[in-house]
């Protein structure tokens, strides 16, 4: 990929929109669960919000591979790349388990989300914007 003028800052930008549409698309989802803007419906907030979720971490993950293919000798030896793994893995594995077990309750949280899944809606947007810091700050370490 270092071949190409163009071929890295390519794929540098399809994993700043994949960014984009994840992180952005949780930071609302996420703040709709923690109780702002309550008189949107949670169910449809989700359901427009998820797929644009998805679509954003699909274009990271395989963005993701091809920019550390670019770096890999200098990216193994970085210290905030197991932490950017590991905050990446642990927002995927929240997400996951907040789908399979609440997503047919949503339509009850209209007004109030419980508390465990407020903690979990805050859970995602530290883990997700932990691992956008860790990936940002991967190149100044």
């Amino acid at each position: 990929m270092r071949m190409s003028d163009f071929a890295y800052p390519a794929v540098n930008l399809v994993h700043l929109a994949g960014l984009v549409l994840l992180v952005g698309s949780m930071l609302i989802l996420d703040l709709r669960l923690l109780g702002v803007a309550r008189r949107l419906p949670l169910t449809e907030v989700s359901s427009l919000l998820t797929p644009l979720a998805v679509v954003g971490l699909v274009l990271l993950l395989l963005s993701g591979v091809l920019l550390f293919s670019a770096d890999a000798g200098p990216l193994l030896n970085n210290p905030l790349l197991p932490f950017k793994l590991g905050f990446i893995l642990l927002g995927i594995v929240n997400a996951l388990l907040f789908r399979a077990i609440w997503s047919p309750r949503l339509s009850l949280w209209d007004h109030a989300a419980p508390v465990i899944g407020r903690m979990q809606a805050a859970a995602s947007l530290l883990l997700w914007i932990a691992a956008a810091t860790c990936g940002r700050l991967l190149a100044y370490v």
